[in-house]
């Protein structure tokens, strides 16, 4: 009689395994330690650390003005004077007096339970980056300034921020159209997110045709005309003349940069043309030698893309869809970043409240630079400082600038890489881990 072999047994996995491949692979088990401890510490500091009335009251007015049917842009103000942000924020800001009822306290636990969804969020965009090593990601949450911005000051920055960040998740999945729309909605509260918009450009051409950029770009518009509709049907030259008032002029006082600019230069034409230009050269010099490097630089991508538009036909339009090209989800988060840090470090001032446009980039970046790590946390370290003198003197707002340079600096050197995830010819498919 011919014995039967036992079965196969599964093997069975040892107790000590799972806690090897967290020690392999911390960044999720520590991001999510860091987040429920940043919660605690956000808690803390709403229940003990008095809040600073700055722009929530004049905040508060407008939407009032907002509610009661006023459409006129014009009429529209506060006590630090007229509105001056697109639509997006009269809508976010009329729900949040309705459930707060104007009210401070509740104000600032819905703004803690954004700083939360706020991190997680950009937790998961480093996680799936892997340029920053595990134990960095607790940089995130090391700035008092930051703290500051969301649960004490309740500022409208802290939106846009949100929806800035959730934009470069969905476009980390290569969700390009849903990723615009999201943009689309964080400029709706705050312009300063047009600082990626050079860099996301360059991104949309790479990664796809001219369809795909057309409607991707008409999805974003289309935002835009819906939140402001009720404005533009009755008072469209006052809605887009505050609303997306691009020529706006700072008080010096309150800059955390440029202090050290007298100040009849510092709201200058001049001084606001020579930034500009800055502005744009440096963009244009990232964008040719680094960002499009390897389709030969930006006149042959921009060739490119008018050589599809020669082609270009409504019948395509209604009947196709468009191809996509798959960019590393490294090189989409570092483009968007540097070109963000590009139209910080030529801003003409910088209050402090926009210290949240690029905190959450800085661990990012730097990790991108080929600095040695105590470098990198030594510029860490000087900028949260620089941000948290109060009142900004002409010491700290050189200091910044110094620092800002560096960095910008110390992006130039680094390799570009390639952009394409799918390019066989790519030798950056598997990602170098960084020290």
């Amino acid at each position: 009689m011919a014995l039967r072999s036992p079965p196969k047994s599964k093997a069975i996995q040892k107790p000590g395994s799972t806690f090897q491949k967290l020690l392999k692979t911390p960044q999720v088990p520590f991001a999510l330690a860091l987040l429920f401890a940043d919660a605690i510490l956000v808690g803390l500091i709403i229940a003990y650390v008095p809040y600073t009335k700055i722009d929530w009251d004049a905040y508060m007015s407008q939407v009032t003005g907002f509610l009661e049917g006023e459409r006129d842009y014009g009429n529209l103000k506060g006590d630090t004077g007229p509105l001056v942000y697109p639509a997006g924020f009269l809508y976010i800001y009329s729900a949040l007096q309705h459930v707060t009822r104007g009210q401070v306290y509740p104000a600032q636990i819905l703004f803690g339970l954004l700083y939360i969804v706020n991190l997680a969020i950009v937790l998961s965009i480093y996680v799936k980056t892997s340029v920053v090593p595990w134990w960095a990601l607790s940089l995130l949450a090391l700035s008092k300034r930051v703290h500051s911005i969301f649960v004490l000051r309740l500022f409208n920055d802290c939106f846009a921020t949100t929806f800035l960040h959730a934009a470069l998740f969905f476009l980390l999945k290569q969700k390009w159209h849903l990723g615009l729309i999201i943009f689309s909605a964080a400029v709706s509260v705050k312009m300063n997110v047009l600082l990626y918009a050079p860099a996301l450009l360059i991104l949309m051409l790479q990664a796809m045709d001219v369809f795909g950029v057309i409607s991707a770009l008409a999805g974003a518009a289309l935002v835009q005309i819906l939140l402001g509709l009720p404005f533009l049907l009755t008072h469209p030259v006052a809605y887009l003349s505050k609303a997306f008032n691009l020529g706006r002029v700072f008080i010096h006082f309150w800059s955390v940069n440029f202090k050290f600019v007298p100040e009849p230069t510092f709201i200058s034409r001049e001084f606001a043309v020579a930034l500009l230009v800055a502005h744009l050269g440096l963009l244009t010099v990232f964008a040719h030698y680094r960002w499009c490097r390897h389709e030969g630089g930006l006149p042959s991508l921009l060739r490119l893309k008018i050589a599809e538009l020669s082609s270009f036909s409504m019948t395509r339009f209604y009947c196709t869809s468009s191809t996509t090209k798959l960019l590393r989800t490294e090189y989409i988060a570092t483009t968007m970043f540097v070109g963000n840090f590009i139209g910080i470090v030529c801003a003409r001032s910088l209050h402090y409240q926009f210290y949240s446009w690029y905190f959450y980039s800085l661990p990012y970046l730097l990790w991108k630079t080929p600095f040695p790590t105590l470098l990198r946390l030594t510029l860490f370290v000087v900028v949260e400082l620089c941000w948290n003198v109060y009142p900004s003197n002409v010491y700290s707002s050189l200091l910044l600038l110094v620092v800002h340079l560096a960095v910008l600096g110390g992006l130039w050197t680094a390799s570009p890489g390639n952009p394409y995830a799918d390019d066989p010819n790519s030798r950056l498919t598997a990602k170098k881990k960084q020290p």
